[in-house]
């Protein structure tokens, strides 16, 4: 889990609107209300020229007021430098300290934290517990926060990481919501598996319900001051949550009319926990990663909510910078794969990076953020401003889906007799053998199931209840329709797992089947013992093994990707990559650890932006276990026209004439702006004010490469040729 408060999520920035409008207090207000604006970061720091992204958002973190600056001078000071501003606090922790320690309404709550079994309260920091949501925390959430917020003008709010730990709930508080919940005394979770799943279900509830009530008054009053206040939930994805042993609403809170959105909370952090492939365990970031933004993306695409999608040019934990570019990489290059969503959060705590000293590879030394990685960062975050999104889907056999549910999280922890599913394994049996062989699998939410978009473009849908449980017969009910009507689902499980018996719809008020897929067989009108079998239009696939033996065993995934070959039909493409054109920009991931040890080739003149001096290549391999993301020359539309195709800086104000080019550069001071700039011919003059320039002209290209040091008030540069 991060350490610092909110350091889960990564925010993206629109690029060409608000900073060009040099919003005043009053009409920034105005325009919250009517812009789309989709590029932003999150901070807890007033304006500083160090930390000035130069993105159209500023995410204000936290309502409390420092020691040297009220929240409403932390507010105007992003204000004043022409951020559109927005607010986001946790909905599960934060630095309430009134509220805490008694000054809201004269009680001490420190009491409602989340309690472990051995009487341990877990905590976020000092004086901030974990919260079980009870009303008097929702109370304040309500007065003591979010209409603190509105007051002030802002009208996004973000309430992030509704999280409940599953080792938790032994305290009296949550006791006390177990019996209002259910009408009978709380139960200890790990005496028996249907304690542990009932429990689940009330921490699920708890925030489900927090959320709802904080959402419905941001609305209403923000409603009173004439205000549309938008409300989203920055949250890791249900991969993770699952895999940590975290409950959380997730899906549900789509269903929500109080809920606009979610951000994707994916970073190095999250992606590099460990994974079973071919029987070997270890990090494998891109691909979690990959799997992490398809399941929010999924989540939220059928019910038309916004998704922004988060990255972290650094992670929580401390590590070395050759570490953090790497895996910021393979992250950045999951998320702009999926050509769908343009909205981004560029990073958390710009102050943490470009601030914050950490190691250098190999030695003991620590350093500020190195000037080469923080050009090569610029330059990627400054790309989203130009990131277009795309009808182009990923090269590779689109329409598998994997099935999730919120339930997933819900049969983590503790271990009952003797059910292990180490790292989640039962999940990455279903999708990691089909990613490694570049099937961009997709992930289908049951809670989503009732909307069509859900399964429009699935043609052979997997799923298991090995880890994961129906929470409703309607879930059966769409996946029958669905198979009826010409849909292939693989099922893939023992159904031998502990849970299989709880207290559920499908052994309760009328309903006596063993397992769940009893209920969902006799829908289909199978009484499966594994094989094959044809239901109306569409067939059924029963493999009779648990999925995390696919990837646990060595070779163990070879019947499965057979039988999912055979179900999709015909000559199925695999390959070791995965590939994307978007506008101009040439995407790739090439996956390691299978036969195929081809690297991919593209041929150019393209422009590597990960790498920090932006070269014009012929080519450019990318040799597996590795990504490239690249700028195509070729679809320069007119290339006449003089144009900036990268550049660790934003632009503003660009002025073309017949023989010249100007425009200013602007990006946080003590950083490096390197530029790919695309002319009609080899420039005679190039002028940077008082700033040193370093350039170079590629003939072949007509590119020129130029290199100054930033500025956040801008620099102006005037090209001639």
């Amino acid at each position: 889990m991060p350490v610092l408060i909110g350091n889960c999520a990564e925010r993206r920035k629109n690029s060409s609107l608000s900073l060009s409008l040099s919003l005043s207090l009053s009409l920034s207000l105005s325009l919250s209300l009517s812009l789309s604006l989709s590029l932003s970061f999150q901070t807890s720091s007033p304006w500083r020229p160090e930390i000035d992204v130069r993105s159209d958002i500023a995410i204000v973190y936290g309502a409390g007021d420092h020691h040297n600056m009220t929240f409403e001078q932390r507010v105007k000071s992003w204000r004043d430098h022409g951020y559109t501003v927005q607010f986001m606090t946790g909905i599960a922790w934060g630095s309430y300290d009134d509220y805490f320690l008694g000054k809201w309404d004269g009680k001490n709550h420190l009491g409602i934290g989340q309690v472990m079994q051995n009487g341990d309260t877990i905590w976020h920091g000092h004086n901030i517990p974990y919260v079980v949501p009870e009303s008097t925390f929702i109370e304040y959430m309500k007065k003591g926060v979010v209409k603190k917020v509105i007051d002030a003008g802002i009208t996004a709010i973000y309430l992030e990481e509704p999280e409940f730990w599953a080792r938790a709930g032994y305290g009296q508080t949550f006791k006390d919501e177990w019996q209002r919940y259910y009408g009978f005394p709380w139960r200890p979770q790990h005496e028996s598996p249907e304690n542990t799943y009932l429990s689940s279900k009330l921490k699920y509830h708890l925030y489900y319900n927090a959320i709802k009530e904080v959402s419905s008054y941001a609305k209403a009053y923000g409603k009173t001051k004439g205000l549309d206040v938008k409300v989203y939930i920055p949250t890791h994805s249900l991969v993770n949550y699952s895999s940590w042993k975290i409950v959380s609403p997730e899906a549900s809170l789509a269903s929500l009319p109080s809920i606009d959105g979610y951000i994707a909370q994916v970073w190095t952090g999250t992606s590099r926990e460990p994974t079973f492939f071919n029987g070997l365990e270890k990090e494998r970031v891109f691909e979690n990663a990959f799997l992490e933004y398809g399941s929010v993306i999924s989540m939220t695409a059928p019910t038309n909510r916004k998704v922004f999608l988060l990255t972290d040019p650094i992670e929580d934990w401390p590590r070395d910078w050759s570490d953090y570019k790497r895996n910021y990489q393979a992250t950045f290059t999951a998320k702009i794969l999926y050509p769908m969503v343009a909205d981004y959060e560029v990073m958390p705590w710009p102050e943490r990076i470009y601030t914050r000293p950490y190691k250098v590879a190999n030695s003991d030394s620590m350093v500020l953020i190195p000037k080469y990685y923080s050009t090569q960062m610029q330059v990627m975050v400054n790309a989203l401003n130009d990131m277009p999104r795309s009808a182009n889907r990923v090269t590779g056999v689109n329409g598998i889906g994997v099935l999730m549910g919120n339930s997933l999280m819900f049969q983590r922890f503790p271990t009952h007799n003797g059910f292990e599913d180490p790292q989640f394994s039962n999940f990455y049996g279903q999708t990691l053998p089909l990613l490694k062989l570049g099937i961009p699998v997709q992930t289908v939410h049951m809670e989503n199931l009732s909307f069509a978009a859900s399964l429009k473009d699935i043609r052979v849908l997997v799923m298991s209840y090995s880890n994961m449980k129906p929470m409703s017969a309607d879930v059966h009910k769409y996946i029958a329709e669905w198979v009826k009507k010409g849909g292939i689902l693989v099922y893939c499980s023992k159904d031998d797992d502990p849970y299989q018996s709880v207290m559920e719809w499908w052994n309760t008020k009328g309903n006596h089947y063993k397992t769940p897929s009893a209920h969902l067989f006799g829908l289909l009108g199978i009484a499966p013992d594994g094989g094959k079998y044809n239901v109306g239009k569409g067939k059924v696939y029963i493999i009779k093994e648990d999925p995390k033996n696919f990837v646990m065993q060595v070779n163990g995934a070879d019947n499965y990707v057979a039988t999912i070959k055979e179900a999709f039909g015909g000559n199925i493409q695999t390959k070791n990559n995965l590939y994307l054109e978007r506008g101009p920009y040439d995407i790739v991931a090439v996956m390691d650890e299978v036969a195929d040890k081809t690297p991919y080739v593209i041929k150019g003149p393209v422009v590597d932006l990960f790498d920090p001096t932006l070269p014009v290549l012929a080519r450019k391999i990318v040799e597996p276990g590795s990504q490239a993301f690249l700028y195509n020359i070729n679809r320069v539309a007119d290339k006449s026209k003089p144009k900036v195709l990268a550049a660790a800086a934003r632009i503003y104000d660009e002025v073309v004439t017949a023989n010249s080019y100007n425009f200013t550069a602007k990006s946080p001071v003590n950083t490096i702006n390197a530029m790919r700039v695309l002319l009609p011919a080899e420039p005679k003059e190039v002028v940077t004010g008082n700033k040193e320039v370093v350039k170079s002209w590629d003939e072949s290209s007509h590119t020129l490469y130029l290199g100054f040091d930033n500025s956040p008030d801008g620099v102006k540069v005037n090209i001639k040729w």
